[in-house]
């Protein structure tokens, strides 16, 4: 049977085709099959897209789901319904789960379970050793034939230099990634913010900048040394955006991202012990902020991810010296890049549509982040303009934990489709 969904009068942005204006777009199948004006025909589903963009599906490369192992916090049902709220169309979810996913076999069985429970496309990554544990190598090369695009140790680095070269040769010659938690465990110290004057203020301890700052640089030279493709999660650092942007100037296989609560708050806006202000790495200083909005612009930093980590709302009631990192990001991530990025004039909407949905394809190396003929109707439709207030009792995740709730946004996602299947329309 041949189905047919027609999106009506949408602005469409495609940075892959450099496509951009008001068409139609008719998908059959599950794929665009074609985009004119006035498109004419008759379709199952009609979407009015009027005053909307219409862009391809976002990819977020960095997402907690929590499941396995802790699925008080999240599921792959609850955290692909999120997923899809904020208009992600496929994300990567991390393997700190319980047990870790540190062979094929788990990877393979959390792929299954994804096709039946998640309504987004999950992607899920392995670890590098076994159990995160930092001493043995996991099956790199047995998860990449798996289908595994890359492999991270997100939640901390790797911190034995010899082990994490040989890691990244074995995943160089499988031509997969490494995504790096850029952290030296020696310098936290038990920190749980910013270290600066506000840190002091409030008598907590502070994570310095350094410790991102040497990991990067490490990491950097190993991936010049093995050919790996690295890429480098939740940047916060100016020296980071530069160390970044010297070592793409040198040819290294480099990319980077940033989460949008790293590029829209800084230590000031923190009011308190308040732990759902406490993420790692923590947000930092103006200046901060500003190199990293920089690099966003220049392409310096290729992604914009969420880094969503949901908690419960017991572990993130108490102090930030006791409650675990981490905050939401996928229900609020395209309203704060609209807010920060695209309404102040640091990036186009196209800058926008190619930092969350073409490059992190591309970082990926998958068939994915495009609305050109023939491709997968994989697509996010959004009010730019419509302003709105983040309320937690509106969120799909099971994590309420988020620094942003009661904050007014601009820019609200209409409709998401995956293979041209409505995953998400908005009730608002």
């Amino acid at each position: 049977m041949n189905m047919k969904t027609l999106i009506k009068h949408g602005y469409i942005i495609d940075p892959a085709s450099g496509l951009e204006g008001k068409y139609d777009i008719l998908i059959e199948n599950g794929r665009i099959s074609e985009i004119r004006e006035n498109l004419r025909t008759t379709a199952s589903v009609v979407i009015e897209a009027e005053n909307c963009y219409v862009m391809p599906g976002f990819i977020d490369l960095h997402t907690h789901l929590r499941d396995p192992g802790f699925t008080e916090k999240e599921t792959l049902t609850t955290g692909s319904e999120a997923a899809a709220a904020g208009g992600f169309t496929t994300i990567c979810a991390m393997p700190n789960t319980k047990p870790v996913m540190d062979t094929p076999e788990k990877l393979l069985e959390l792929q299954r379970r994804a096709m039946d429970e998640a309504i987004v496309n999950v992607i899920q990554l392995g670890a590098i050793t076994m159990g995160q544990q930092g001493r043995e190598l996991a099956d790199i090369e047995g998860m990449a034939k798996a289908g595994c695009p890359a492999v991270s140790e997100d939640g901390k680095s790797v911190m034995d230099e010899k082990l994490y070269e040989k890691a990244m040769r074995i995943a160089a010659a499988n031509r997969i990634g490494i995504f790096a938690h850029c952290e030296d465990i020696n310098l936290v110290k038990g920190g749980v913010m910013n270290k600066d004057s506000v840190s002091e203020r409030m008598g907590l301890p502070g994570i310095s900048n350094e410790v991102e700052d040497r990991i990067v640089e490490r990491d950097i030279g190993l991936a010049e040394r093995t050919g790996a493709k690295l890429h480098l999660c939740h940047c916060s650092t100016e020296k980071s955006v530069d160390l970044i942007r010297q070592a793409k100037s040198r040819g290294v296989r480099v990319t980077a991202e940033v989460c949008p609560h790293h590029f829209t708050l800084t230590t000031e806006d923190i009011p308190g012990d308040d732990a759902n202000y406490k993420m790692n790495p923590p947000i930092r200083t103006k200046l901060d902020v500003e190199a990293l909005k920089e690099g966003l612009k220049e392409g310096v930093i290729d992604a914009i991810a969420t880094d969503h980590a949901p908690h419960t709302a017991k572990e993130k009631s108490g102090s930030m010296r006791t409650a675990p990192f981490g905050i939401v990001g996928l229900e609020t991530a395209l309203g704060l890049a609209m807010t920060e990025l695209v309404e102040p004039g640091v990036l186009t909407p196209s800058q926008l549509a190619s930092r969350m949905s073409l490059t992190p394809a591309r970082i990926l190396g998958i068939d994915r982040g495009s609305l050109e003929i023939g491709k997968i109707a994989d697509i996010v439709i959004f009010d730019p303009k419509f302003e709105y207030t983040i309320r937690a009792e509106a969120t799909c995740s099971r994590g309420k934990n988020s620094p942003f709730i009661g904050r007014k946004v601009r820019g609200r996602v209409m409709n998401t489709l995956v293979a041209g299947r409505i995953v998400y329309r908005s009730q608002w």
